[in-house]
């Protein structure tokens, strides 16, 4: 017999902030539908939607936010607790897990 989670899912509604620079991270979040705003400093810097992960650096890092996030439209998501998250991790290969460490650390440099 399998175990398997309940995933969470979450909607936020047009012009919600889901979370703000500096905060800390326990979450990351998988759009199902709608759009979603990236802000640093006040200046967006990314638009996603459906399909894609965001809110995933600082589970990788254990840092605070990088940028603010903020729905553009209304949106349902999956939530990805850090428990879920470091459970699949801890599955990937050695080299992944690295790789991945380096790339977040880069792009969390690039962008200071």
């Amino acid at each position: 017999m399998r175990n398997d989670r309940i995933l969470e899912r979450k909607v936020f509604y047009a012009g919600a902030k889901i979370f703000n620079e500096g905060d800390s991270g326990d979450r990351a979040y998988l759009i199902q539908d709608g759009q979603i705003e990236i802000i640093k400093h006040g200046m967006t810097i990314a638009t996603i939607g459906k399909g894609e992960l965001f809110g995933e650096m600082a589970l990788v890092d254990d840092q605070p936010r990088m940028a603010s996030a903020k729905a553009l439209t209304d949106v349902s998501c999956i939530i990805i607790s850090r428990d879920s998250f470091r459970e699949k991790l801890a599955k990937a290969d050695p080299f992944i897990r690295g790789l991945l460490n380096i790339f977040v650390r880069n792009i969390r440099n690039l962008t200071r």
